[in-house]
């Protein structure tokens, strides 16, 4: 491991000592003899860690520590002192040094505290990095949406993010709640603090308030020590509940006494702990029909339904599949180190038009599959076969009489004529750049007729898709 390391003391035996036992693996590259020199050049430079006799002349070393922790806190400092001066050393390590060493020290002492603070350092360093990733990831402007359903969804995230309202996000299984609810608090006050989930599904009635709330040592079979409850751990935090429309009536009334007094107890205890979190939660369910079938309390309901986002399902943001597609294609082409670059049309026109039931983590795991079954650098229609299965599967019944057939034979050819149609329109808009006219000059149609089947299939020219020389009134 190597480290800048300033060491400063007026003895230059010191000096040379400290250099001798650190040896060559370590990259001491300075020293001060005094308080003055060492201030001006931890100004000019950026150190790892400090070692600094508390007794110089002129500036001595209580007053380059103060020093030091105002202008640059992330230094460690490790102090020396004379066996007479530990109450000094005492009061410099409330000051924030880091650890202190009596003259004269051990070799082996020395080498010893130097590691845990260049440890340390790295633990924290490698802490920041990730919350900045983390961070950077669940910045909303990261997440992927161009349509005007997300925008919208944007704009709510900016407005909820910096307060600390209770937020409710709806939506279908596989939309991206938990992203949405991770950019809420990445872009919080509370970014620094635990953002804790749970997935509120998963575990039966007496565990999951076990999960929420903790439980006590022989609070039931099973309890073999305290355990700390989620609303603790993400004390000053975001607390996650995902799921939330499967919380069973029981523990709802539990979750109402924490949002309204902010304090809960523990399974088993009896005493009280406050507690100061952000709830988010979300849910496939509608809880308004829950509440009006009793089961889902409706004061409960009011208490998280201060700020409602719905997260659109995938086929109502069907400009957003190509980003998204290409997004996942990058990812995985990555991960599985194929150098798959692209996707052809058919196999675009596939995905454009699928109907996405599982939505956003369908697609994420259609991507992957394709990634894996393609043989050069483009996704073709061939390995979207599972898209292509169902698609194709019917949605009626098998006939079982010859006039059933002949129903259902037409019912197929309508619906075939339909599915035609409908992608002849939405292919021709785009490569022309959605402009009606040209569109319409293109296939030979009437501009007339081309918008009325526009309008037989309520496909809308949207201004944000235009460009230059864009789409004209439709």
């Amino acid at each position: 491991m190597s480290a800048k390391i300033l060491i400063v003391d007026d003895e230059e035996i010191v000096i040379r000592s400290c250099r001798r036992i650190l040896g060559d693996s370590m990259l001491v590259v300075d020293s001060a003899n005094d308080g003055q020199d060492a201030l001006r050049k931890v100004d000019e430079t950026e150190y790892d860690l400090m070692i600094l006799d508390i007794m110089m002349p002129g500036i001595d070393g209580l007053e380059v520590l103060q020093h030091v922790k105002e202008r640059h806190p992330t230094v460690d400092v490790i102090m020396m002192t004379g066996l007479s001066e530990i109450q000094t050393a005492v009061k410099a390590m409330k000051l924030g040094a880091f650890d202190y060493l009596s003259k004269p020290f051990d070799p082996d002492e020395l080498k010893l505290v130097v590691d845990r603070a260049l440890e340390r350092r790295q633990l924290q360093q490698e802490n920041r990095k990730l919350k900045t990733e983390v961070s950077s990831k669940y910045r909303f402007e990261n997440i992927i949406g161009s349509s005007p359903s997300m925008q919208a969804v944007f704009g709510l995230i900016a407005k909820c993010a910096p307060t600390n309202s209770t937020v409710l996000i709806t939506g279908e299984s596989g939309t991206g709640k938990e992203m949405i609810a991770r950019a809420i608090h990445y872009n919080s006050l509370r970014k620094d603090q635990p953002f804790v989930t749970v997935d509120c599904n998963t575990l039966s009635e007496s565990l999951l308030e076990s999960e929420l709330f903790g439980h006590t040592k022989g609070s039931f079979t099973g309890a073999v020590a305290n355990k700390r409850g989620m609303f603790e751990i993400a004390n000053n935090g975001s607390l996650f509940l995902d799921e939330f429309g499967n919380i069973p009536l029981s523990t709802q009334a539990k979750l109402l006494r924490v949002i309204q007094e902010r304090e809960f107890r523990a399974v088993g205890s009896t005493t009280t702990q406050k507690t100061n979190v952000r709830l988010i939660t979300a849910t496939n369910k509608d809880l308004k029909a829950m509440v009006l079938e009793g089961t889902f309390r409706e004061d409960l309901y009011y208490r998280i339904n201060v700020f409602p986002i719905h997260s659109p399902a995938l086929r109502e943001r069907r400009d957003d599949i190509p980003a998204l597609a290409f997004h996942f294609l990058k990812i995985f082409s990555a991960e599985l180190g194929k150098p798959v670059s692209e996707i052809s049309d058919g196999a675009m026109s596939l995905l454009v038009n699928y109907a996405w039931p599982g939505n956003v983590r369908e697609l994420e795991n259609t991507m992957q599959r394709a990634v894996i079954l393609a043989t050069d650098h483009i996704i073709r229609q061939a390995h979207l076969a599972n898209i292509i299965e169902n698609t194709q599967r019917p949605d009626f019944e098998v006939p079982r009489t010859s006039d059933d057939l002949k129903r259902v034979k037409k019912i197929a050819r309508e619906k075939s004529v339909e599915d035609i149609e409908k992608m002849f329109i939405q292919e021709t808009l785009r490569r022309n750049a959605s402009n009606v006219t040209r569109s319409a000059e293109e296939t030979g149609m009437q501009r007339a007729n081309f918008q009325a089947l526009m309008k037989k299939y309520n496909i809308r020219v949207r201004d944000t898709e235009y460009g230059a020389g864009g789409a004209d009134a439709a």
